[in-house]
């Protein structure tokens, strides 16, 4: 008796131990990024710096990049991904289409999934009648986001701006974010073509 009593001793105390440090220590990936500094940017308004300011943004969709304008000069040239199904006006919720058109930032968004979002104005009552005359959901909650949170740290920029993967939205690097978050406010125009 006294044999099993050291064994279940020995045994059992380091296996507790290892069960207990595991649950603690979770090897499952985060999905989702930590929204609070973003959230209180926005609600003390630290989310636009004017002297930054860009006044127009420029997708152009068969070149894969998106142009940001300052009183009419060009500032700067970013490469983007596009929704997956490139080609073509968004039609329909589902059809993985960027829709094209003259649009304005309506609003930003702290993006649990993206990081940070600028909420583009897709559907227009335009979009919205040309569906529902077809019988379709026109779709909506276009945006510029930024990255999934598999590619936080930049480290897969290479892989994901070679390919068009989004549902619809234009996606830029984390860091192309982490500038354009601050140039623009609501209101700004985006034309997409």
């Amino acid at each position: 008796m006294l044999i099993l009593n050291l064994s279940y001793k020995y045994f059992f105390t380091p296996l507790l131990f290892v069960l207990i440090f595991n649950a603690c220590a979770s090897k499952t990936p985060k999905t989702s990024y930590d929204l609070t500094t973003c959230k209180e940017e926005l609600l003390s308004s630290e989310d636009y710096r004017e002297d930054e300011a860009i006044d127009r943004i420029v997708v152009v969709k068969k070149e894969r990049r998106m142009y940001l304008y300052k009183e009419g000069k060009l500032q700067k040239s970013i490469p983007i991904s596009l929704g997956k199904n490139p080609i073509g006006h968004k039609v329909k919720r589902g059809d993985n289409r960027t829709p094209e058109g003259k649009f304005f930032i309506h609003r930003k968004l702290c993006s649990a999934k993206y990081y940070r979002s600028l909420c583009i104005s897709y559907p227009r009552p335009i979009d919205i009648q040309k569906a529902k005359e077809k019988g379709f959901d026109p779709g909506g909650d276009i945006t510029i986001h930024a990255q999934p949170k598999w590619n936080a740290k930049g480290k897969g920029d290479a892989y994901t701006l070679s390919k068009n993967w989004t549902q619809g939205c234009v996606a830029v690097t984390n860091n192309v974010m982490e500038t354009l978050w601050y140039e623009v406010r609501e209101g700004v125009p985006v034309i997409i073509r």
